[in-house]
């Protein structure tokens, strides 16, 4: 029963045999509408998970979108003294595009400088995960996720009063 559930949830469904097949041979064409990344992602989200937002080298965004109820909370872990991110992780509660959307940001964060990630747009998640028109405020949410987690993560920063990681790794004089 779950397992059809998810099939339908995610577009995957056996499709009606005609006159000339058995249901076994039918059985094994399956229908997709969503992109094998998505269902890839979906099946096996990468870093779900949290981490302790009171940390101040970790930023969390959280975000939603009314329209469909997806609520998408995406956190960075940010080394203070050369400002890479060195770990993401989310948790989604939404569609299956709004799941693989999220796991692809946090798999395209990782390793790179705060203000590269900040370029990432939801036009690029869109694309590498083929979403449809109708899906693409769940890159969108990812976007704003990202975005969200860089803004949480610098505010901590001004409130400890330090400015960038620059100032931390600059030598004193």
């Amino acid at each position: 029963m779950l397992r059809s559930s998810c099939k339908k949830f995610l577009g995957l469904g056996f499709q009606k045999p005609n006159n000339n097949q058995t249901f076994q041979q039918s059985s094994s064409l399956l229908v997709r509408l969503y992109h094998e990344r998505v269902v890839d992602h979906y099946n096996n989200p990468r870093n779900v998970g949290s981490f302790d937002k009171s940390d101040p080298t970790v930023g969390t965004g959280l975000v939603g979108a009314p329209a469909c109820g997806d609520v998408m909370k995406l956190q960075i872990k940010v080394d203070d003294v050369t400002g890479k991110i060195t770990d993401a992780c989310f948790k989604t509660f939404g569609c299956g595009s709004a799941i693989a959307s999220s796991s692809v940001a946090t798999e395209w964060v990782k390793g790179r400088q705060m203000e590269d990630v900040v370029s990432i747009k939801n036009t690029e998640i869109a694309k590498h995960l083929s979403l449809p028109p109708v899906k693409l405020h769940c890159s969108m949410l990812a976007e704003d996720a990202i975005k969200a987690a860089v803004k949480d993560y610098e505010a901590k920063r001004a409130k400890l009063g330090i400015s960038a990681p620059a100032d931390v790794a600059a030598p004193l004089p």
